[in-house]
C-alpha cells in the first residue's frame, strides 16, 4: 500500500481489540488524550474473536484503518498450566483471525502485543529481541508463549508475502489501571498492594511475601506502554519485534518495602523462603526502542502511588 508509512491521522478509524483489559484500556485512553475520535471497540460478548466468520463480518462492515491487537486469553501460572489447550487454541484463533482479516480488508497497519514469556527460560539477561527461539521455553506457560510467538511470526509472514505493515511489540511486566487484584492469580505487584492494604485495614502485625525477596523484576506502567505503542505505530515499520520496558529492575524485597511505605502499612514484612522464588531475573534490553527515540517516563513510586490511590483509597 502506498500510504502504509503515513502517521495515523486524527480521523482514522482505529480498532482496539481487547479494549477492556489493562493494556487495551490504556491504549484507548492514550488515543483519546491525543485526539483520536474514531475508535472501534467490541466486547468479547459482542464479537468472539475465536469465530472466523464473525471476525470476517466485523472487518467487512467496519473497515478499520489501524488495529491494536491487545486481545488475548491471559492468566497466572496456575491457569496457564491447567488450561494448556485453551491457552494455545484461544490465542492462536484470536490473533490468526484478526491478523488475517486485517490483511484481507486492507488495514494500513497492525500492532500485535506479545508477552515476555516468548523468550527462552534461560535466555541471557537483559533479554534481547534476537534471543527469540534460541532455547527452551518455561514449561508452565509454554502453550501461551508458543501462541504469542506464532503471532509474531504471522505478522512477519504477512509482511513478507503480502507487504502488510504489521509490527510486533513485547512489553515487560505491567501494572496500572484495570489490573488484576485477585490474590489467587494476580501478579506480584498488584498482589502486594492488596495484601498490604488489607493488612493495614485489619491492623495485622505481619505480611508474608513468598520467597526470599531476592529475584529482580522490571515494571512498566500501562500508560507508558500505551504511549510506546502509539509511538511505534507512527514510526516503526520493520519486521521482527520491539521490546518495551524501562530498562531497570528492582528486587521483590525492595518492591515490598516500597509498597509498604506507599500504603502506610506499619507492620512487619516476613519473607517465606520455603516458597519458590521463580526466575532469578527478568529484565528487558530496551536499547532498540530507546534508539528510535522513546523512553519510559512514569517513575515506579509515582506510578504505584497513583494506582493505589485510585484502586484502594477510601472515598470521601
Amino acid at each position: 500500500m502506498n500510504n502504509k508509512h503515513l502517521s495515523m491521522n486524527k480521523d482514522a478509524k482505529i480498532y482496539i481489540a481487547g479494549h477492556r483489559g489493562m493494556v487495551g484500556s490504556a491504549i484507548v485512553r492514550r488515543l483519546q488524550e491525543q485526539g483520536y475520535g474514531n475508535l472501534v471497540c467490541r466486547t468479547s460478548r459482542e464479537l468472539d474473536l475465536r469465530d472466523a466468520a464473525a471476525v470476517q463480518a466485523f472487518f467487512e462492515a467496519e473497515r478499520p484503518e489501524y488495529v491494536f491487537l491487545a486481545a488475548a486469553k491471559v492468566g497466572g501460572i496456575l491457569a496457564n498450566n491447567t488450561y494448556r489447550a485453551e491457552f494455545l487454541y484461544d490465542n492462536l484463533m484470536i490473533q490468526s483471525n484478526v491478523i488475517h482479516q486485517s490483511h484481507r480488508s486492507g488495514v494500513r497497519k497492525l500492532l500485535f502485543l506479545g508477552s515476555s514469556c516468548i523468550y527462552p527460560k534461560l535466555a541471557p539477561q537483559p533479554l534481547r529481541e534476537d534471543s527469540l527461539l534460541t532455547g527452551e521455553l518455561e514449561p508452565t506457560n509454554e502453550p501461551y508463549a508458543i501462541a504469542k510467538i506464532a503471532g509474531i511470526k504471522m505478522c512477519d509472514a504477512y509482511r513478507d508475502q503480502y507487504g502488510c505493515n504489521f509490527i510486533s511489540v513485547m512489553p515487560t511486566n505491567l501494572y496500572g489501571p484495570n489490573d488484576n487484584y485477585d490474590l489467587a492469580n494476580s501478579h506480584v505487584l498488584p498482589a502486594l498492594l492488596r495484601k498490604m492494604h488489607e493488612a493495614k485495614e485489619a491492623n495485622q502485625p505481619t505480611v508474608t511475601v513468598w520467597g526470599t525477596g531476592k529475584p529482580l523484576r522490571e515494571f512498566l506502567h500501562a500508560d507508558d506502554l500505551a504511549d510506546a505503542c502509539l509511538f511505534l505505530m507512527d514510526r516503526y515499520h520493520e519486521k521482527g519485534l520491539v521490546n518495551i520496558g524501562v530498562g531497570a529492575d528492582i528486587s521483590i524485597r525492595d518492591l515490598a518495602y516500597l509498597i509498604k511505605e506507599i500504603v502506610g502499612y506499619g507492620g512487619e514484612i516476613v519473607f517465606d523462603s520455603s516458597k519458590p522464588d521463580g526466575t532469578p531475573r527478568k529484565l528487558m534490553d530496551v536499547s532498540k526502542i530507546n534508539a528510535l527515540g522513546w523512553t519510559a517516563t512514569i517513575d515506579l513510586r509515582q506510578g504505584i502511588a497513583s494506582i493505589y490511590e485510585a484502586q484502594f483509597a477510601p472515598v470521601g
